[in-house]
């Protein structure tokens, strides 16, 4: 007994990474984080982890966030660059540390956003790693349809690519969101913010084919609702490491050797609506991209094309919970086959997808 208690003497006491006052920021930052901005938890951490490194060197000076002078902020900033950090990361961590100042400044804690002031490094432009049609054709072959996931493995792929959805989003997928007989997909992306999405009918195709399957699993009642399960170690939905994984070993067997993950699947399905004539706010939509810049970077748009297109179509399509505009059309159609979008019809939304699309030809 005597020797627990000298063992327990001797163990160091767990001190904190910051002084109270930086962990206090820090812990009313996090729920802000989570329930004024409503991210998920990946994107929180992420967050989090920039603000870390600016509350690392401010407990360094001894001086809080919210009392840094203008010089120490270029001070943080120059850091960065010494430490070797790339410039896109370096771009990342200082808007990470602008979102803590919009934070700061919300709760009157700082009278001005310092952060505005800082330059930030010139990154390029960043052209994502795409696949064509033909390398995702051979993806798929290499999917072995005998496994007891197999179907599920092809059906997940085609969602992915199909309507271009996040890896996150593919992963908390659940069965009432599909409507497969309207064609389309509810998705609820960052934010929680919910757009939909249509199906291709070779998704639905694949859907179905795992569904017979899917349906000889013995299920756990709290899983029921998610589309895609593996069944290694008990069954319950996948995760985003397993899909990463997957798509790596796919490559691997295809003979592909890009770097690709789950997001470049996204990637591909937005350029090849756009090679397909999709107009640019189209794949706004679709995508969920707040910015059309950011559309325009994701599909290789030349600043050229982009200066085309903007001005003959402001909202040539706008998608929000309570419309749906295409070319301009604001038909307000009230029956039974309207969507809760309110002005068109699921039909004439996935015709349109379909005329635009190059992966309907497939």
């Amino acid at each position: 007994m005597e020797a627990r208690e000298e063992k327990k003497e001797l163990q160091p006491e767990k001190t904190m990474r910051w002084p109270s006052a930086w962990q206090e920021l820090r812990d009313r930052y996090a729920v802000y984080l989570r329930l004024e901005k409503s991210y998920t938890q990946n994107t929180v951490e992420a967050y989090l982890r920039d603000a870390d490194k600016l509350l690392d060197y401010t407990s360094l000076l001894g001086v809080h966030p919210k009392d840094m002078t203008m010089d120490q902020l270029h001070d943080f900033s120059a850091a960065l660059y010494e430490l070797g950090i790339d410039a896109r990361s370096q771009a990342r961590i200082l808007s990470g540390v602008s979102s803590l100042y919009r934070f700061m400044l919300l709760e009157n804690m700082v009278d001005t956003d310092l952060s505005i002031f800082i330059d930030r490094p010139k990154t390029g432009t960043y052209l994502p790693e795409v696949l064509s049609v033909e390398e995702i054709d051979r993806l798929e072959s290499c999917i072995d349809l005998s496994k007891k996931e197999g179907a599920r493995n092809l059906a997940m792929i085609e969602v992915l690519y199909g309507c271009g959805l996040r890896v996150s989003e593919l992963c908390t997928l659940k069965l009432s969101h599909l409507y497969r007989e309207e064609g389309f997909v509810r998705v609820m992306g960052k934010g929680k913010n919910e757009r939909r999405v249509p199906l291709s009918e070779r998704a639905i195709e694949c859907l179905q084919h795992y569904f017979i399957d899917r349906n000889t699993w013995q299920i756990p009642q709290k899983y029921t609702d998610y589309v895609f399960l593996t069944v290694r170690r008990g069954v319950h939905p996948i995760g985003r490491i397993m899909v990463f994984h997957l798509i790596k070993q796919l490559a691997v067997m295809a003979q592909i050797h890009k770097t690709i993950s789950p997001h470049t699947f996204r990637h591909s399905f937005a350029t090849h609506l756009l090679e397909g004539g999709a107009n640019l706010h189209a794949i706004q939509a679709m995508l969920e991209h707040e910015s059309i810049e950011t559309t325009s970077i994701y599909t290789h748009i030349d600043s050229h094309r982009l200066r085309e297109e903007i001005p003959i179509a402001p909202v040539d399509i706008f998608c929000s919970t309570t419309n749906f505009l295409i070319n301009g059309r604001y038909d307000n159609i009230q029956d039974e086959t309207t969507n809760s979008f309110g002005f068109l019809t699921f039909s004439e939304q996935h015709t349109y997808v379909q005329k635009c699309a190059k992966i309907e030809k497939r």
